[in-house]
């Protein structure tokens, strides 16, 4: 007689394996995960590949761009400023900022004015001269219309004078980027494919994109590590709801600002504002930022 194999020594099946279970795909929009995928100091590459797409430069200015502000600690990420952006310096004294702006602020433009104006006096050392000023640029991404006046998702504003149409200098250049207005169908420019990058919601879309171009499927690979890191994703997190505070802060205490100084003139409107900003927890450099009030003058309502 055979000798009978017992079904109990029988070798135990191995279980199938799961595939491991892949988190959502962090949003690029996020102001945190756009500085890690842009303003990584160790590769620029996508960063320059991005400017090239977006400004109208000298070949020569993107040899060699250089992050300026290569710094992201978890404690900035509470910073009431609300800014993560990044800052670029190209070879020839260029100075560029970037930021990306999910949730709309009130007095947008007015802030974008006064980042300007900082990034030109900055500039200035002790003993310098104006021939020191070069060229400063802002490029300002938003998840919500910036300029209603037109349908154009690129508005590129400089000093011109508005009946000749000569320009005054190129030394200040702010540029808008709307990703609501960026159109289904591409337009053959770079700048549309980064866009479409910035502005997708599935995986699936991003991975169509990374097909076509291979800067965009280097980018698309980054965030893909990102996201699968968990502190990139709970300090990813932290930041969406932070700004989304600020903002709703903001727009509380601008909206009622207006309401109760209006009939006291534009300046008392304004430290009605200041008031309760102030009242709110908001630093004086946010303060000004959202105001055309001097940081002496907002110090007086302690």
């Amino acid at each position: 007689m055979e000798h009978e194999v017992s079904r109990y020594n029988a070798p135990f099946p191995s279980l199938p394996r799961k595939k491991p279970v892949r988190k959502p795909v962090l949003s690029p929009r996020n102001d945190f995960v756009f500085k890690r995928l842009f303003g990584d100091a160790r590769d620029t590459s996508l960063l320059t590949e991005f400017l090239k797409s977006t400004l109208d430069l000298p070949a020569e200015d993107y040899q060699e761009v250089r992050i300026a502000d290569p710094h992201l600690s978890g404690e900035r990420l509470e910073d009431k400023e609300g800014i993560l952006d990044v800052k670029v310096k190209t070879p020839s004294g260029k100075r560029i900022d970037i930021e990306i702006q999910v949730v709309e602020h009130p007095l947008m433009r007015e802030r974008l004015v006064f980042y300007l104006a900082r990034m030109v006096t900055e500039q200035i050392g002790k003993g310098e001269g104006y021939q020191a000023i070069k060229r400063s640029i802002s490029i300002v991404i938003t998840d919500y219309l910036q300029i209603p006046e037109n349908r154009s998702y690129h508005n590129r504003y400089r000093l011109y004078d508005r009946q000749t149409g000569s320009e005054f200098t190129d030394l200040l250049e702010v540029n808008t980027l709307e990703l609501p207005k960026l159109p289904e169908k591409e337009d053959g420019t770079a700048l549309w494919n980064w866009l479409e990058f910035l502005n997708a919601r599935k995986e699936e879309d991003l991975m169509k994109l990374a097909e076509k171009n291979p800067q965009i499927e280097k980018a698309v690979l980054h965030l893909m590590a990102l996201s699968e890191d968990e502190q990139t994703r709970l300090l990813a997190e932290s930041r969406e709801k932070l700004q989304r505070d600020i903002a709703a802060r903001e727009n509380a205490a601008v909206k009622g600002g207006w309401e109760e100084g209006r009939e006291e003139g534009c300046e008392e409107a304004q430290l009605v504002i200041a008031r309760r900003l102030l009242g709110l927890g908001l630093s004086i450099d946010e303060i000004v930022k959202a105001t055309e009030l001097s940081p002496d003058a907002i110090r007086t309502l302690h």
